[in-house]
């Protein structure tokens, strides 16, 4: 089969150079979010193992027939019309992903649909490094905090610790507590679901097997600070509100985040020895 010819790669070169320059404020600005906001810190990892998928597919990728689509114009205005909406109506995400669109694009174009299916993974797991618009974090978010607020309630009061719930807002004799977004299990699941679709791809052989072990991230995201919000409760009957702040709170944060890639990982495990 054909390989891609020095003019494809030099008009790649340039193309890439091109989105370098169109997109440096919107790279500058995801750096940003990724250094400061813990729901997306993984950010930083998400284009390294993107670029790795690609990599582990370089030889399959040179048996394919480079056969270019015109439909690749199509897909690339589709993306610069993202692009300038998202700039239009000072929306992060749409341009953001415009990003992903537009290389989507570039590569449909200039090698084609077989080329743009072999890189359908890397290319995808682009989407895991931008955030997610907060008017659909937030609606998300909500009714996860109440299903870890209700449910930690009740294993408190199976434990004999003396409670009361309204919402969110886990009441104690000593101290109120509120289970906040970085309790609901969201900000967990963002970095865990990254995590989980690597964890597939390189350690299940089939599909099936990678769809559930992705699923599974779910539920562990929330068991997890289900946890995390028990733990903090039983310790606020004797610490007070201090069990909830400082040294204890950060820690019980990455041991949270800790213990569910434990359980990712002891789920991969267990899916490769019962699912043959």
């Amino acid at each position: 089969m054909p390989r891609p010819s020095k003019q494809h790669l030099i008009l790649l070169t340039v193309l890439l150079l091109a989105i370098v320059g169109i997109y440096a404020e919107i790279l500058q600005g995801l750096f940003l979010d990724w250094s400061h906001d813990e729901n997306y810190s993984h950010g930083f990892l998400v284009p390294l193992i993107s670029g790795y998928f690609a990599w582990q597919k370089r030889e399959e990728l040179t048996q394919l027939t480079i056969r270019p689509a015109n439909s690749g114009i199509i897909l690339i205005l589709f993306a610069l019309s993202l692009l300038i909406a998202g700039i239009a109506a000072q929306e992060f995400y749409t341009r953001r992903s415009s990003l992903v669109f537009l290389l989507c694009g570039i590569v449909l174009f200039l090698y084609g649909w077989e080329w743009l299916k072999g890189l359908a993974l890397p290319l995808g797991f682009l989407f895991f490094m931008i955030p997610l618009p907060y008017i659909i974090y937030d609606a998300i978010a909500f009714p996860l905090k109440l299903f870890v607020a209700k449910f930690s309630v009740i294993t408190l009061k199976l434990m004999g610790v003396v409670v009361l719930r309204e919402g969110n807002i886990i009441m104690f004799p000593e101290t109120v507590l509120e289970v906040a977004d970085a309790c609901s299990g969201l900000r967990s699941l963002m970095s865990l679901l990254a995590l989980g679709v690597a964890l597939a791809v390189f350690s299940q052989r089939t599909n099936s097997r990678r769809i559930l072990l992705v699923l599974l991230t779910v539920p562990i995201a929330i068991l997890t600070n289900m946890i995390r919000v028990i733990g903090t409760g039983f310790l606020s009957q004797y610490y007070g509100s201090a069990a909830a702040e400082g040294f204890f709170h950060e820690f019980a944060g990455m041991g949270v985040f800790l213990l569910a890639m434990v359980l990712l990982f002891a789920s991969s495990g267990v899916i490769r020895r019962v699912w043959p």
